[in-house]
């Protein structure tokens, strides 16, 4: 990563009302491969879906073309979520899925979203709990979809997925269950798409690419200061300690009596001292 792509994400990200998802999501692929060609990329996708369009008739009405574009993504293309290799971070970079042509339901979802837009039907990405779905608006009401397969999915269905997310034994009532459908903006789809690294590279104890994706979360959400504290301690990981420090105590100043904090104040000598020793 170099201070280049992140001005450039930067840029991308700053307007809630004109993030262009598709870019914004390929741009995060530049972490892992600082050379990508971006340009070269969307232009393969524009291709993709200009085929699409040549097969449309002219007053194909928009359950025609979510048909349509489900039999050419899952069928002819061949997507599908990478059930044999879920949790490698691949999943969640674009252009790695569309070589392969497996992702998790969130990449899949931003690829499909950008053809539906190529050919004017506004499919609309759902942050669900556990699962990333996506959603049409039909005359006849609403079509969700499983990202996963294109399969779409019931009422029952989606109260039987969201029940485990429930704390009480009664379902909410309509309005209530109704908010896990409402549609997830650009920002809240590249920062659930940024989480997903960021728990696979904690886990992996892979500082550096946590760093990366710290960074890019703190472009998104600049008041976050638990993102920020996740940041310090990611560069405390890799031995700065003077950034560390810097990100540590911010996060102390908004939250002294964090269930953390006890914790945290603990390591700042060893870090302070670590600065010393490199001054």
């Amino acid at each position: 990563m170099t201070i280049k792509t992140l001005e450039y994400f930067s840029t991308l990200v700053q307007q809630d009302d004109s993030i262009p998802l598709f870019e914004a999501a390929l741009a995060i692929a530049q972490d892992a491969e600082p050379g990508l060609d971006l340009a070269a990329l969307e232009e393969e996708v524009d291709t993709l879906a200009a085929k699409l369009k040549q097969r449309l008739p002219d007053d194909a009405s928009h359950l025609q073309k979510l048909r349509m574009l489900n039999h050419y993504f899952y069928n002819e293309l061949g997507f599908s979520g990478n059930v044999n290799d879920y949790y490698n971070p691949d999943n969640s970079y674009l252009h790695r899925v569309l070589s392969t042509r497996r992702g998790i339901p969130i990449s899949l979802a931003i690829l499909y979203m950008e053809l539906a837009q190529q050919i004017d039907l506004e499919v609309q990405g759902i942050s669900f709990p556990g699962h990333f779905l996506m959603k049409l608006s039909v005359q006849s009401g609403q079509v969700v979809l499983d990202p996963f397969n294109g399969s779409s999915l019931s009422r029952e269905e989606l109260e039987e997925r969201v029940e485990p997310y429930i704390l009480e034994q009664d379902f909410p009532d309509d309005f209530q269950f109704n908010a896990y459908l409402d549609a997830a903006s650009p920002r809240d789809i590249l920062v659930r798409m940024l989480r997903n690294l960021k728990l696979l590279f904690m886990q992996q104890e892979h500082w550096q690419r946590l760093l990366e994706v710290q960074e890019r979360l703190l472009i998104l959400l600049p008041r976050d200061i638990t993102e920020r504290r996740d940041r310090g301690l990611a560069y405390a990981n890799l031995e700065c300690p003077q950034a560390a420090v810097q990100d540590i105590e911010a996060y102390l100043e908004q939250r002294p009596y964090a269930m953390d904090a006890t914790e945290l104040r603990a390591r700042l000598p060893e870090l302070k001292d670590a600065i010393g020793r490199l001054n």
